[in-house]
């Protein structure tokens, strides 16, 4: 009796799965990991004081971002906190810094390297913290769509506006194309400035903020709008179908913000009686015109503020900012729940967790620059120009 010996496969791993397994980067995409250096454990109970030595060796050397989505273990060390354009133009105003550390996602990282000075060095302390929305829309997938517009006939009535949720390549191909970038606070403005360029619209890469924008602000139909999806043929349109749109909007999303139902919405109302619904633009259009109220974080923020004592208010946004929101106004006696009963933080904004933080800070303490987020110039160039255009906005 013979005992047949165990073969070797000659099976290498494919560059996808190597990626999932965190043990690669795909440069034509926003994730990625690379950590030299071994992180310290997230059971260290001097995390916190590890982070504050580092900060404070540093000095004016250092400015910490802290974007509203963050975890409250890496909030508290930001220096400012908000949404990704005010962090960005916050970093552009204190060019004393030589490191900027981004405690957000990638997108975000290459918007402050673009605005600030070119011997500042933006650091971005997880590489994998990408963005699954801007991921939606790649540098080649917009190219072969300006082709199929080219094909229709298109192309020199349409321009594009992108929102502030892209990568570096999609807002200089938007600066390339005679268009701007948009927030989800100036989207209404961005278009009517579009209209007045040409007579359609490309809005890149979220279908939700530009439908709601399109319709509930601008008064628009949904039969204005058609959906690009670049996995399809043509992105499963026709030349009559591009023809007859105003806005063509590419099929991308946030994975948080679609979440959101008009069941959520129906069942908070069943629960709390009175409650106020206040929800971010990237979710449902079904959902945008359900809620009572409908603005970008810093309008959630605001109105939170603004709200009477004992009013009740169900926010369909990330969930650690409305967590934060709930715990700030509790003292005031203001109601503050999540919207859907699941709760869902955004997955890749938690990859920037405290000991990526304080690996981060101590190797910049130590001299060692890591994780340098940097645009090339000619990206960096017309993504600026589109940049600019927004900031001319009236």
């Amino acid at each position: 009796m013979t005992t047949a010996q165990p073969q070797e496969l000659d099976v290498q791993p494919s560059p996808l799965a190597l990626l999932l397994l965190g043990r690669e980067a795909d440069p034509r995409s926003e994730r990625g990991v690379e950590c030299p250096g071994d992180l310290p454990s997230p059971s260290d109970p001097d995390l916190v004081a590890r982070a504050r030595a580092a900060k404070e060796k540093l000095g004016d050397k250092v400015f910490v971002l802290g974007h509203h989505y963050q975890r409250d273990e890496v909030i508290q060390f930001a220096d400012v906190t908000g949404d990704s354009f005010k962090l960005a133009r916050d970093a552009a105003a204190r060019p004393e810094a030589e490191y900027i550390v981004f405690c957000g996602v990638h997108f975000m990282a290459e918007s402050a390297d673009i605005l600030t000075a070119d011997d500042q060095k933006v650091v971005l302390p997880d590489l994998a913290a990408g963005c699954s929305m801007a991921d939606m829309a790649t540098a080649e997938q917009v190219a072969e769509c300006w082709d199929v517009l080219t094909e229709a006939g298109i192309a020199e009535q349409v321009v594009p506006v992108s929102y502030m949720n892209s990568s570096a390549d999609i807002k200089a191909f938007t600066g390339k194309h005679g268009g701007t970038i948009c927030t989800s606070s100036n989207a209404r403005r961005a278009l009517d400035w579009a209209f007045e360029q040409g007579e359609k619209v490309l809005f890149l890469p979220d279908q939700h903020l530009g439908r709601n924008t399109a319709v509930r602000d601008m008064g628009m139909s949904l039969e204005d709008c058609v959906l690009y999806n670049p996995h399809k043929p043509n992105g499963g349109l026709t030349a009559e179908e591009l023809r007859a749109a105003k806005m063509i909007l590419w099929r991308g999303h946030c994975s948080v913000h679609g979440r959101f139902s008009l069941d959520s919405v129906n069942d908070v109302r069943e629960r709390i009686p009175g409650v106020n619904v206040l929800v971010h633009p990237e979710c449902r259009h079904e959902v945008v015109a359900a809620a009572d109220h409908v603005g970008s974080t810093e309008y959630i923020i605001k109105a939170l503020e603004a709200a009477p004592a004992g009013s009740k208010w169900a926010i369909g946004t990330e969930l650690n900012l409305v967590r934060r929101l709930a715990n700030r106004f509790a003292p005031e006696g203001k109601e503050i729940v999540f919207l859907d009963r699941t709760v869902c933080f955004c997955s890749t904004m938690n990859r920037i967790d405290l000991p990526h933080l304080v690996w981060a800070l101590e190797s910049l303490a130590e001299g060692t620059l890591v994780n340098r987020i940097e645009v090339d110039k000619e990206t960096e160039a017309f993504a600026k120009l589109a940049l600019e255009r927004m900031l001319a906005l009236p």
